[in-house]
């Protein structure tokens, strides 16, 4: 008799892998970097830039006297190259996966447009602030997630501060909280430069503070958290009582005259 073989099937489980949350927020920013390539290819460089980039980048000026409120939520999904995307959809899936995890996909996804929305809103009453003094403003658009994403990092360095990352490609690993205060050390030191770099690195820093302010207890945001998330409990406290007291109400049907 031939002997017999069995084989052992893996079944690949993406919901560990990638969350709902993080997926989306991929899926997005990839979709947007699409059709930012694409109209780079129909319309020119220099067109599509003036086209996505100033219409939905954020630029402080067109947000005060543009009256483009929208460009401190649109600038997050807009992304100058494949690696910078890269870069930071990396950093996202790296530590947004867990915290996704741990608070569920709306809170989630909440915490990183606050992050994301609230840096935007930094950047535009700091570099504004030249404007009150007679000097022209910066016309170059920020674009990019990362501001969303150091608030990621601030994060992860509150809730996990003893977890252990690895310094790629460095063989070292180093706790959580102080990579994220070096982090935060090297975007301090970076706004004291020109800029020259190309980063905007006050963005950076704005995520994380909103983030560690969202975070902290005893702040202002925090105790706007919880004042919503009370009301919001107290609100379906009363529905479902009332919905209760309705069926204390209507009278019981008998067994024999149940529909199926």
């Amino acid at each position: 008799m031939p002997p017999a073989f069995s084989s052992r099937r893996y079944n690949f489980d993406w919901r560990g892998f990638i969350t709902p949350g993080v997926k989306l927020l991929v899926l997005i920013c990839s979709g947007v970097f699409l059709a930012q390539t694409l109209a780079d290819i129909l319309l020119g460089q220099a067109r599509a830039y003036h086209l996505i980039a100033q219409t939905f980048g954020l630029i402080p000026d067109a947000v005060v006297h543009g009256l483009r409120i929208w460009q401190p939520f649109t600038y997050i999904f807009l992304h100058g190259g494949l690696f910078h995307l890269l870069i930071n959809m990396l950093m996202l899936w790296m530590f947004g996966r867990e915290l996704e995890q741990i608070w569920g996909k709306r809170r989630f996804l909440n915490y990183f447009f606050l992050c994301g929305t609230g840096a935007g809103l930094i950047e535009v009453a700091i570099k504004m602030i030249p404007s009150l003094m007679g000097k022209e403003p910066s016309l170059v658009p920020t674009i990019g997630a990362s501001g969303a994403i150091f608030g990621i990092l601030i994060a992860n360095a509150i809730l996990f501060p003893d977890r252990r990352i690895w310094l790629i490609p460095l063989p070292v690993t180093i706790p959580m909280r102080p990579y994220v205060a070096v982090m935060a050390a090297i975007e301090f030191f970076g706004t004291l430069s020109s800029g020259g770099d190309g980063v905007s690195h006050l963005c950076h820093l704005g995520g994380m503070l909103v983030g560690y302010i969202y975070l902290r207890r005893g702040s202002f945001l925090y105790n706007v958290r919880n004042s919503v998330t009370d009301w919001k409990v107290q609100r379906n406290k009363k529905k479902f009582e009332v919905y209760m007291n309705k069926q204390k109400d209507e009278p019981r049907s008998r067994p024999d005259r149940w529909i199926n």
